[in-house]
């Protein structure tokens, strides 16, 4: 016995015939007569005088057809009780988003987010790539936001948004455009190891290790703004998010060079492991992310 099988019989009293009940139902007759006579089996009660003309309910099917229409009642409501729940936003949800994204976006998001769902309590916590995974698995976030992809296949992964990696800096010729293939020829400053945006800088630049600084001085830096500061005391130059570069003033952003043959660009994307029992909140809230960064990438 099953709630379609309750929906039928309904129907069928409704409409005194298979055929139109079947029309309703969008099943053919075959099938909604064979769903009947089960039912009428399970129970052990003939519901219709197939012989009356129109069909007509038996005395002892009429009172199996007001249990019938209590049950599909309590079934569509606890369908509206569940859709109901699914569309709220409550509740608390612990968010792990490494700095080079986390300096970028939070301002975006922040105020939207606790503003529109007031009873949402949103704890976020800045960490490196490799400490926001190990915190996953062992249950201490719900959700992480990192650049992808990583190497970790128990950990599931939407994408958020694209974003464009700029160059800024000096060119020794005065240009305002470079090569991708001459960015190997070039003094690169970089955050330091451990920083997944640094790992794939050097992937996409096809970089080798190189010397940025003078041999007595030494700096590893985990911010945007101290490379800024490198690359314009030491010259040379350095790759920025978008997000980010919409923030610099107008004097750095004439230090933006272009790239002749192409761009390059990292992913964005929420991280879960096991997300199961807040996946409404964060799949809303991924939504919600996406539709607040877009205007300004």
């Amino acid at each position: 016995m099953n709630i379609q099988q309750l929906e039928y019989i309904l129907a069928v009293d409704q409409l005194k015939s298979f055929s139109k009940a079947a029309d309703y139902c969008h099943v053919t007759q075959a099938t909604l007569s064979a769903m009947v006579k089960k039912l009428e089996e399970q129970l052990d009660i003939v519901i219709f005088d197939r012989k009356a003309n129109p069909i007509a309910t038996t005395e002892n099917g009429r009172e199996i057809l007001i249990q019938a229409q209590q049950v599909v009642a309590h079934a569509n409501a606890l369908l509206s009780s569940s859709k109901a729940i699914n569309q709220k936003v409550e509740g608390r949800v612990k968010m792990g988003i490494i700095p080079t994204i986390a300096s970028s976006i939070l301002p975006l998001i922040m105020k939207p987010l606790v503003e529109k769902y007031p009873l949402l309590h949103l704890e976020i916590q800045e960490l490196t790539t490799n400490q926001l995974i190990k915190d996953l698995r062992e249950g201490k976030l719900d959700v992480g936001i990192l650049s992808t992809p990583i190497a970790a296949n128990d950990l599931e992964t939407n994408l958020l948004y694209v974003e464009d990696l700029r160059l800024y800096g000096y060119l020794s010729t005065g240009e305002k455009q470079v090569s991708k293939s001459a960015l190997s020829q070039q003094r690169i400053f970089l955050l330091q190891e451990g920083h997944c945006l640094r790992d794939q800088i050097i992937q996409l630049c096809d970089l080798k290790k190189q010397k940025s600084l003078p041999t007595n001085l030494s700096v590893e830096s985990n911010t945007f703004d101290t490379l800024l500061n490198l690359v314009d005391t030491f010259q040379g130059m350095t790759l920025l998010p978008s997000l980010y570069i919409n923030k610099l003033n107008e004097q750095r952003k004439q230090h933006l060079v272009d790239i002749k043959d192409g761009s390059l660009s990292r992913e964005v994307s929420m991280c879960y492991y096991r997300p199961y029992a807040k996946w409404n909140i964060l799949h809303r809230l991924q939504s919600e992310i996406t539709e607040l960064i877009q205007p300004h990438l």
